[in-house]
C-alpha cells in the first residue's frame, strides 16, 4: 500500500533529500520518495504496518523536521442523513480515516468538512459509503495549482517589500560606483560621521531580515540545529553573518580593528532580495510547467443539459449520474463519458487523442468527456462520472508520471544530501584560510569570501533539474496524445534500440476490407455475393458487404452457412457457393481454369474467397487487413534512426511477410502464440532494450515484459493497464512522438544537471577567492546571491522549452532526424 502527502517548506534539493531521509526512517515505512517539483512525498508501507499508524508517524516526523505535511481542506456532499445520529456516524467514519482531522458534518447543508493529510480523497468517499451513506467531493482537487499561485503571490509581496527597503541602502553604498559624486552627496546628507548613515541602513536591513527574510531564519536555523542544514540555512548564515558583522562595527566598533570597520548591510539586503526574486520566478515557472494538466482540467464544463420529465434541465456536472440522458448541443463541450443514443455529429477529440481531424459520431458510438461537439445535435446516455471518466484517468496518469522519480534522480539525491554540509565546511575553511593568509583587513576579506561561498552554492538547481523536466515532458506528451503511465518510462524509452510491434490492430487496422475482386461471368457478381453474405455475421462477410456499398443488392434465398468452408445461397435464379477450396471441392467445382491465378495468390500469401455460380467457377475476391496510414512512415523513420524494427504476429507466415513487405519491416516473427510473444520479447532483449507496441489481450504479457510497453489507446483495457505508455489516438506515429519527447526530456535533464553541477564546481572556488592572488578579484555576496538565484531560473526555464518538443499534435510523420532535432542550447 502507498500513501502520499503534500509537504510544505521545501525550497531546494537538500530539503527534499532531508525530508526523504526522515520519511524513510519512519516506523512502518518500507520505501520513501520526495519530489521537490510537486512538493509531494510518497511512502510504501512495510509488512504489518497500518495506514493509520504510518500517517500519524509521518506527520509527526515531518513536523519535527520542519517540513510539515500540508492538510487539504475538503468538502463532501453527503446523501441519506436524516438525524443527529446519522451525523455522528458519518463523523465517526471520517475520523477513523488515517490522516483526517477536524471532521465536521452539517445535517442542514448535508455536507462534511474536514482536513486530510493524504492526497487520496477516494478513501473519504469509501469510508462514508461503508457507513451506509452516499458521498462525493464537492470540489475538484486542483491543490497544486492553487498552492503554486498562492506561493507566487506571497513571494511577490515579500520581494517587493525587500526591494523597497533594500534599494535606499544599495544606492547609499553602491551609488558612487554607478554615478560619480553621488556617494559623496548622499553621505554628506547624513553628516560627517558615518554612524548616522549606518544606523539608517541598520534599521532598513533589520526590517528586511525580520519581515520578508524571516522565512530563511525560521526554516534554516532549526535545520542547522538538527545537523541537517538546507538552502535556507545557507542564506540565513550568509545574510546573518553580514548583518551581524556590520552591527558589531556599528555598535561595538572597539571590538573591530580600524581597517575592518566596514559595514555590509547592503549585502545582507541584496542577498535576501535576489534570492526571493529567484524563488518568485521559479514558482511562476513551476506553475507554467503544469500547464498541460490545467488545460486538461479546463476541458471539463461546469454544467450539462439533462433530460427530465419536464424537459431539458441544466445541472452541475458533479450531479450527473450513470444513466442520465444528455442533450449535446452544437459547439458545446461534452460533460462526461457517454454513449450516443440518437443524432450524428463530428467531435473534436484532439486534446484527448492528439488527432486533429474530428471523429464522426453516431448511434452507439462512445463519447469522451471534455471533447468538443461539432455542428450536430445528439442525445447521449452517461456511462461514467467523476474519477471513472477517461479524462479523470488521464489526469491521474499524467500526475503520477509527473511525480515519478527517474533512476538518475537517485544519484542527484545522494549528492544533494551531503552538498550543504560540504558547502558550509568549505565556507568555514575559506574563512580560516583568509584569516591566516589573507591581506589586511583580513576579517573583512574572510567575511566576504565566506559569505559568498555560502550564498553562491545552489542545491535548488540540482533538485529541480530532474523533476521539472519530467513535469513538462510528461505534460507535453499528454498534449500530443501520448500518456506516460510510469514516469521512469521516459528514461527507459530514450535508451531503446529495438522496437517490436504486434501486427493486427497495431500496424494494421485490425478490420478486414475487400481488397480485390475478379469476375469471369456477366452481371453484377459482387452484388449477388454481397446479397448472400449480408445474412452472415462473419467478419469476412461484413467486409464484402461493406465493399459493395452503394450497389443495389438483390434478394437472397436459401442461405446456408457451411462451418469452416463458406456459405451457399440462391440469387436471381442462380445458385452461388462462396468460400474456400474445401467448399469448392464439396460442390465439385473445377478450379483448373483459374489454377495459375490461384497459384500466384498463394505465392503472395493471399487466401482468396472463391465464387462459384451454377456449378462453374465465376470469380474470386480477397479480403485483407489494411496497414495503418502512418505505419510505413513510422517504420521507415525508426529504421533511418538506426533502430531495429521487428514485427511479431500470430498470423500465418506468408500473410505476415506480405504485410511486413508493405511496411518495410525486415524481421518477422510469425505464427507466434499469445504466450510466445513474451518469450519473443525476452529473446530480443538479449540484444538490448526493447519497446513493444500492441493492442490486444494477447499482448498484455509482452507489454509487461518489454523494457517499455506501448499500448494503442483504442485497444483493450488489459493491454493498456499492462503498458508503460498509452497512445491515445491509436495512431502508430505516436511511437515516434513518445520517443522524441522521451529523448528531448533526457537531453533536457542532462543539460540541467550539467548546468547545476558545473555552476557550483566553477563558481564556489571563485567565491572562495582563488582568483584574488592573480587578479585581485573578489566576488561580492550580492553578486553571489544574484548568480545563485539565476541558476534555478535557468534550470526551470530550460525545462520549459520542452513544451515545444514532439512537433504539433496529430501532425504528419516527418523524418526521425527532424523530429529528434536537438533542442537549442541555453
Amino acid at each position: 500500500m502507498e500513501l502520499s502527502f503534500d509537504i510544505q517548506g521545501m525550497t531546494c534539493a537538500s530539503c527534499a533529500a532531508r525530508a526523504q531521509k526522515v520519511l524513510s526512517k519512519v516506523d512502518g515505512v518500507a520505501q520513501a520518495d520526495v519530489n521537490l517539483a510537486t512538493h509531494v512525498g510518497r511512502v510504501s508501507l512495510a509488512a504489518g504496518a497500518t495506514a493509520a499508524e504510518v500517517t500519524q508517524n509521518v506527520a509527526a516526523a515531518l513536523d519535527k523536521a520542519g517540513y510539515p505535511a500540508q492538510a487539504q481542506h475538503r468538502v463532501l456532499e453527503i446523501e441519506g442523513m436524516t438525524c443527529a445520529s446519522c451525523v455522528a456516524r458519518v463523523e465517526k467514519a471520517l475520523a477513523a480515516v488515517p490522516g483526517v482531522s477536524n471532521a465536521h458534518v452539517n445535517l442542514a447543508t448535508r455536507t462534511a468538512q474536514l482536513d486530510d493529510l493524504s492526497r487520496d480523497a477516494d478513501r473519504l468517499v469509501a469510508a462514508v459509503t461503508r457507513a451506509g451513506y452516499d458521498a462525493r467531493l464537492r470540489q475538484d482537487e486542483a491543490a497544486r495549482e492553487d498552492r503554486d499561485a498562492a506561493e507566487a503571490a506571497v513571494l511577490q509581496r515579500n520581494l517587493l517589500v525587500a526591494a523597497a527597503l533594500t534599494a535606499p541602502v544599495f544606492v547609499l553604498e553602491m551609488g558612487s560606483h554607478l554615478i560619480p559624486g553621488l556617494g559623496h552627496a548622499l553621505h554628506g546628507a547624513f553628516g560627517a560621521l558615518p554612524l548616522t548613515l549606518w544606523l539608517f541602513e541598520f534599521l532598513l536591513i533589520t526590517a528586511v531580515l525580520a519581515w520578508p527574510g524571516q522565512v530563511f531564519f525560521r526554516r534554516g536555523i532549526p535545520a542547522l540545529l538538527h545537523s541537517a542544514p538546507d538552502m535556507n540555512a545557507l542564506v540565513a548564515v550568509g545574510a546573518g553573518a553580514a548583518w551581524l558583522y556590520s552591527s558589531f562595527v556599528l555598535f561595538l566598533p572597539g571590538l573591530v580593528p580600524d581597517a575592518g570597520r566596514v559595514v555590509y548591510f547592503e549585502a545582507a539586503g541584496v542577498i535576501v532580495t535576489l534570492i526571493l526574486a529567484g524563488r518568485w520566478l521559479e514558482a511562476r515557472a513551476r506553475g507554467r510547467a503544469g500547464a498541460a494538466i490545467r488545460r486538461l482540467m479546463d476541458l471539463r464544463p461546469a454544467t450539462a443539459w439533462v433530460e427530465r420529465e419536464g424537459g431539458p434541465v441544466e445541472v452541475p456536472v458533479a450531479a450527473l449520474q450513470v444513466g442520465d440522458v444528455l442533450q449535446l448541443r452544437p459547439g458545446a463541450r461534452i460533460a462526461t463519458d457517454a454513449r450516443v443514443l440518437s443524432g450524428q455529429s463530428y467531435v473534436d477529440e484532439s486534446m484527448i487523442t492528439g488527432e486533429p481531424m474530428p471523429a464522426t459520431k453516431a448511434e452507439g458510438d462512445a463519447l469522451v468527456g471534455g471533447t468538443l461537439n461539432g455542428v450536430g445535435m445528439m442525445r447521449a446516455e452517461v456511462t461514467a462520472v467523476g474519477g471513472e471518466t477517461v479524462l479523470a484517468r488521464i489526469l491521474t496518469m499524467v500526475e503520477e508520471a509527473q511525480g515519478a522519480r527517474l533512476p538518475v534522480q537517485d544519484l542527484v539525491n545522494r549528492i544533494t544530501l551531503w552538498f550543504v554540509p560540504v558547502v558550509m565546511a568549505l565556507a568555514a575553511l575559506t574563512v580560516a584560510v583568509w584569516l591566516v593568509f589573507g591581506p589586511d583587513p583580513r576579517l573583512s576579506h574572510a567575511l566576504v569570501a565566506g559569505v559568498s561561498v555560502l550564498i553562491i552554492a545552489c542545491p535548488c538547481a540540482m533538485g529541480l533539474a530532474v523533476p521539472v523536466s519530467i513535469i513538462v515532458g510528461a505534460g507535453r506528451a499528454a498534449e500530443l496524445g501520448v500518456l506516460f503511465r510510469k514516469g521512469d518510462a521516459l528514461q527507459r524509452l530514450s535508451d531503446v534500440t529495438t522496437f517490436a510491434f504486434d501486427k493486427t490492430g497495431t500496424l494494421t487496422e485490425g478490420k478486414p476490407r475487400l481488397q480485390t475482386f475478379e469476375s469471369r461471368v456477366d452481371g453484377d457478381l459482387l452484388a449477388e455475393v454481397a446479397a448472400v453474405e449480408a445474412l452472415s455475421e462473419h467478419p469476412t462477410a461484413q467486409a464484402i458487404v461493406a465493399g459493395a456499398a452503394g450497389r443495389a443488392l438483390p434478394l437472397a434465398q436459401d442461405v446456408v452457412a457451411v462451418p469452416g468452408m463458406g456459405v451457399t445461397g440462391a440469387v436471381g435464379g442462380h445458385r452461388l457457393a462462396i468460400g474456400n477450396q474445401r467448399l469448392m471441392a464439396r460442390e465439385q467445382i473445377d478450379l483448373a481454369p483459374v489454377s495459375a491465378q490461384l497459384a500466384a495468390l498463394a505465392v503472395d500469401g493471399q487466401a482468396p474467397v472463391l465464387i462459384a455460380r451454377d456449378g462453374q467457377i465465376a470469380g474470386w475476391l480477397t479480403v485483407a487487413d489494411q496497414v495503418k496510414p502512418d505505419a510505413s512512415q513510422t517504420v521507415a523513420a525508426l529504421r533511418a534512426s538506426g533502430a531495429r524494427v521487428v514485427m511479431i504476429s500470430g498470423d500465418a507466415k506468408a500473410n505476415a511477410q506480405r504485410i511486413a513487405a508493405q511496411l518495410g519491416v525486415d524481421e518477422v516473427l510469425a505464427e507466434v502464440l499469445p504466450e510466445g510473444k513474451r518469450d519473443a520479447i525476452l529473446a530480443l532483449q538479449a540484444s538490448g532494450p526493447v519497446a513493444f507496441t500492441g493492442d490486444g489481450i494477447n499482448d498484455a504479457a509482452a507489454l509487461a515484459t518489454a523494457n517499455v510497453g506501448l499500448a494503442v489507446g483504442n485497444g483493450t483495457d488489459i493491454a493498456i493497464e499492462s503498458a508503460d505508455v498509452v497512445l491515445m489516438s491509436g495512431d502508430i506515429a505516436g511511437v515516434l512522438r513518445a520517443r522524441q519527447v522521451a529523448r528531448a526530456t533526457m537531453v533536457n535533464i542532462r543539460q540541467n544537471l550539467f548546468w547545476a553541477f558545473a555552476y557550483n564546481v566553477l563558481l564556489i572556488p571563485v567565491a572562495a577567492g582563488v582568483l584574488y592572488p592573480a587578479f585581485g578579484w573578489m566576488l561580492s555576496p550580492a553578486l553571489a546571491a544574484g548568480a545563485m538565484a539565476l541558476s534555478s531560473v535557468v534550470v526551470v526555464g530550460n525545462a520549459l522549452r520542452l513544451r515545444r518538443a514532439g512537433g504539433s499534435a496529430g501532425g504528419g510523420v516527418g523524418s526521425l532526424a527532424d523530429r529528434d532535432a536537438k533542442l537549442p542550447a541555453i
